[in-house]
């Protein structure tokens, strides 16, 4: 299945063939237990997933998300001490009254190619970004959006750019970790000229080079499953292979959790748990027509709460 049209076209088969291991019937089954509780369970938000609702009324959906059920929050809209705006301090308190905690934020440096000529800027812009989230005591910042990786070559200088922002944080007591969408799973050659999205072409997996050549005790990896899944690739799988450099997770869905049928949220759970997973956020793209943000939220939030097999 080396087509990515035939493999989107065809994703569900990855439960029935075993890829995504188990029967979505089973978590179906799980997540209409309205005995299950939300003990022990601490579920965060990618405040991504809110788009401009949320400020609106920041003290106010804050609120709401914490009478949903959420305990945490993975910001998004960082910009020289700010939060979409809001000074982060400011943001920190609102969060904190509503009852709330910043654990992580996801945050881009303003380049896209890294180059030796501009590597500098690039720490100095982490070395700000550093301080701002020591402020408020983040546990994580986290880069979500992928650099130029063409080759083998350029794709190994990203990497070891990313330990320069994992020793800048950690100076900070920061962790400093990265976040995959599909194209991370696309192949790249020495030498090579662009990327390949391709199950069965030839050279390393982008990935895998950024795991492997950065170094463990600086950087972590944040797998977003829904975009993994959509890079024709299982995240149980790559939980297995690199146990101790995902530390964080993205729950995602092609909407609210649960409703599409295409993602095992059972093993993934059940194998997140195994490897000492303790931090996940729920991250939601666009809802369909006539839904609001907030609405899809919270459902992703009810959908957690009663699922069984989740218990962190």
């Amino acid at each position: 299945m080396n087509n990515r049209r035939e493999f989107l076209r065809n994703v569900s088969l990855f439960t029935a063939a075993g890829l995504l291991a188990g029967k979505v019937g089973s978590v179906q089954a799980a997540t209409s237990a309205t005995t299950a509780t939300t003990a022990g369970k601490v579920i965060g938000l990618q405040t991504y997933s809110l788009f401009g609702e949320l400020y609106k009324d920041v003290p106010g959906v804050l609120k709401k998300l914490k009478q949903g059920g959420y305990s945490t929050l993975e910001l998004a809209g960082y910009g020289n001490g700010k939060i979409n705006g809001i000074d982060m301090q400011e943001f920190k308190k609102m969060a904190e009254d509503a009852g709330l905690k910043i654990t992580s934020s996801h945050v881009n440096p303003p380049v896209w190619e890294y180059t030796t000529s501009n590597v500098g800027s690039i720490k100095d812009f982490w070395k700000k970004t550093a301080d701002d989230h020591a402020r408020i005591g983040t546990k994580y910042v986290v880069q979500p959006g992928l650099p130029q990786t063409r080759s083998v070559e350029e794709t190994q200088y990203v990497a070891e750019v990313f330990n320069e922002a994992g020793k800048i944080m950690k100076a900070a007591g920061i962790q400093f970790g990265y976040h995959n969408h599909d194209r991370e799973f696309s192949h790249v050659v020495p030498g090579g000229k662009g990327s390949v999205f391709d199950r069965g072409a030839k050279g390393d997996v982008i990935y895998d080079l950024f795991i492997k050549s950065t170094d463990p005790s600086l950087v972590v990896f944040e797998m977003d499953v829904y975009w993994t899944v959509m890079g024709q690739n299982d995240p149980v799988s790559y939980m297995q292979k690199y146990p101790d450099r995902i530390r964080l997770l993205h729950i995602k869905d092609r909407h609210v959790l649960g409703q599409s049928g295409m993602m095992n949220f059972e093993t993934i759970f059940n194998q997140a748990i195994k490897n000492g997973i303790k931090d996940y956020y729920v991250e939601l793209e666009g809802m369909p027509s006539g839904k609001t943000q907030l609405e899809g939220v919270l459902a992703c939030c009810d959908y957690l709460k009663k699922a069984r097999f989740v218990k962190i």
